[in-house]
């Protein structure tokens, strides 16, 4: 304890007076002065990145179940060679997937009792191992209701005394035969996942082109602890609830791009007949060849017929969505986004457009909804389909109740134990200063820029309708596919030209000088002191956004460490382009592991056969002395309350502030 003067408590005689309430006695104060310094000499928490997980829920939640092979390591370490690998297997498949393996035993072990008896005890272990880190009240609160008491005692006492071994030896005994092993081993595997990992940071791009983002948003939703740092397609998604029709034009483009219906439809219940009717009608005869969906990586199977329906809507919602945009764009000079606006540079008699100065042919022709005389007004059938799509998705409590997730836990960066999250850049200039980006009458960078975005995404969505709330639902679709936005970053989002002209030089999109200069080290240092990181204390900056293109030998390290893209192709559209599965980041008490996975076969295969993601760990940093609470941003916060306490106790024992009962 400090010296603690007379001069210091009555400065402060108020704020200790309310502390008092908590603590009202000596003893009150003592004992949590004694919890918190043992608190922080605990070694700190795993922490869990993930980034670009694009719907994939099942490689996402099996990521989660088995730790990136944490979970995987502890039975090895823990068991070595009293086990076999086989046996190993199992209990880390049982782990994972404790209700479908439970299922899987009974149909073929012929001694269940015995093995009730031996996977209890095992459990038991590797529950104990990972739970050592943790104060028994932490363990506590993590406990199911239920078998709150069973499993304190079990993880509490030690089958080594011989005084004890009866005691719990009657304690499994007993749960197999009052026929509760099942919902035990459920909870004792459910706790092993929580514990294993104490905190998630997913860094941004949960939405979009796989399957189950509503899945994975469910799954998040119910989760014990994690941040999110907003993607484009979160921020995106999030402009569709705010009522931004550009932003849900482009949600459903997305959707229909990659033939993934489920999201919207049984997600979230967005109706998509009245666009269905509506494609049909004006689309019945054209083969709409350039809006045939993505099927190499769709889960669902579709038949002919649905596909030619998928592929109309497809091209019904572009057109539909350059219309909203071109509007967006016209309100907003300042987005220096006139290029974007193509339908007025079509010659229809000709076939052709005119970009950049240079004509190109356009591979389809048939616009029945685009008036040349005036390109960028919707068809009277439009507005009111429109106007139906609006209503779903406002209607949508289920999207509603995600996009509450998002923002309550979301952010657009996160600054966490020494580490800078963001989901995809932070403008810069040439030189490496940083770009400043025009929003209204005042010119944003940096940090600023990113808390000025932040401040916009919420308005957008909370605030009352009028002026203010109009100027944020435009940004947010500018955060979409801005040129400087921060959540983008590129010259442009080249949708129309992918679709219509067949010359690829023109499609391409064009990085911010952010990604030419974030491999060196010195533009990183200057990222982290404007976000008041301190670059000398094993600092980093964690992104995603860009997919990590393995197979031609490009590495998720940068700037001599100090920059880590961790986006490896969760996304099935990437992996060709990646040639792994995704990385995800494990900071745990010795250090930085990077784990980069290979495609997931199944949750079924993970189930029946086994079948974990093959990973392969790279050490990022490692230290043999472990970083400890104490070293972390939740211990400096407990070393400040220890500080106050120690003013409160002196003065309780100099009398100024009298002891409660």
């Amino acid at each position: 304890m400090g010296t603690i003067t007379p001069e210091s408590i009555i400065q402060d005689l108020r704020y200790l007076q309310l502390l008092s309430r908590s603590f009202p006695t000596i003893a009150d104060a003592s004992t949590e002065i004694i919890n918190l310094e043992a608190i922080l000499n605990l070694p700190k928490g795993t922490e869990h990145f993930l980034t670009d997980i694009h719907g994939e829920y099942e490689a996402f939640q099996h990521v989660l179940k088995n730790a990136s092979g944490s979970i995987k390591r502890k039975v090895n370490e823990i068991f070595g060679h009293t086990l076999r690998e086989s046996e190993k297997k199992e209990l880390c498949t049982l782990i994972y997937y404790p209700e479908e393996k439970l299922q899987l035993v009974k149909e073929t072990e012929t001694d269940l009792e015995d093995w009730y008896q031996i996977t209890l005890n095992q459990l038991v272990k590797v529950c104990q191992n990972v739970s050592s880190k943790y104060t028994r009240s932490k363990v506590r609160k993590a406990l199911p209701k239920e078998f709150s008491y069973i499993i304190q005692e079990l993880l509490h006492e030690s089958s080594i005394e011989p005084n004890k071994l009866a005691y719990i030896n009657v304690i499994v005994s007993t749960i197999i035969s009052t026929r509760r092993a099942d919902d035990f081993i459920i909870a004792m595997c459910n706790l092993i996942q929580r514990l294993t990992i104490d905190s998630l940071h997913i860094v941004g791009d949960i939405y979009d082109r796989g399957p189950g983002a509503h899945i994975i948003m469910d799954t998040l939703c119910n989760y014990h602890n994690f941040d999110i740092q907003w993607g484009n397609h979160d921020i995106l998604w999030m402009g569709a609830a705010s009522g931004n029709e550009a932003c849900m034009a482009n949600v459903i483009r997305m959707s229909m791009r990659y033939a993934n219906l489920a999201t919207l439809e049984d997600g979230y219940g967005i109706n998509l007949l009245p666009l269905a009717t509506f494609a049909m009608a004006v689309y019945g005869d054209d083969p709409c060849t350039c809006f045939e969906p993505r099927t190499d990586f769709a889960d669902a199977e579709y038949n002919e017929k649905t596909l030619r329906l998928i592929t109309q809507m497809h091209k019904a919602i572009a057109i539909i969505q350059f219309k909203l945009e071109a509007a967006i764009i016209d309100r907003h000079p300042e987005y220096g986004m006139e290029d974007r606006k193509l339908l007025h540079r079509i010659d229809f008699a000709r076939g052709v457009i005119t970009i950049a100065g240079q004509e190109y042919p356009l591979r389809d022709t048939n616009l029945p909804t685009v008036d040349p005389a005036d390109p960028y007004r919707l068809s009277e059938e439009e507005s009111e389909l429109m106007s139906k799509i609006h209503a779903s998705f406002m209607n949508s409590e289920k999207l509603r109740k995600h996009m509450r997730c998002l923002f309550t836990y979301g952010s657009m960066y996160l600054v966490c134990n020494n580490n800078l999250l963001y989901h995809a850049s932070i403008p810069l200039n040439e030189d490496g200063s940083f770009y400043r980006v025009c929003i209204g009458d005042k010119e944003y960078s940096g940090r600023s820029l990113l808390e000025k975005t932040d401040q916009l995404v919420r308005a957008a969505y909370y605030a009352e309708e009028g002026p203010n709330k109009s100027f944020a639902k435009d940004f947010v679709w500018y955060l979409w596919c801005g040129p400087h936005a921060p959540s983008f970053d590129k010259d442009k989002m080249a949708t129309f030209e992918r679709y219509f002209v067949d010359d690829k030089a023109l499609a391409k999109e064009t990085k911010g000088y952010y990604y030419q200069l974030r491999d060196r080290a010195d533009v990183c240092d200057s990222i982290l002191r404007e976000f008041g990181v301190d670059p000398g204390l094993h600092s980093h900056i964690i992104n995603g956004h860009v997919p990590v293109k393995t197979i031609k030998g490009e590495q998720p390290i940068k700037a001599d460490g100090k920059l880590l893209v961790i986006d490896g192709g969760f996304s099935k559209a990437y992996q060709p382009e990646t040639g792994i599965a995704g990385y995800t980041l494990v900071f745990h008490s010795h250090g930085l592991q990077l784990v980069q996975h290979e495609p997931f076969q199944s949750r079924e295969k993970a189930i029946k056969e086994g079948l974990d993601i093959k990973s392969t760990t790279f050490i990022v940093e490692f230290s043999s002395q472990r970083m400890m609470v104490k070293d972390t941003d939740k211990g400096r916060e407990l070393v400040a309350q220890v500080s106050d306490l120690e003013k409160l106790l002196v003065a309780y024992r100099m009398g100024f502030i009298k002891e409660g009962q």
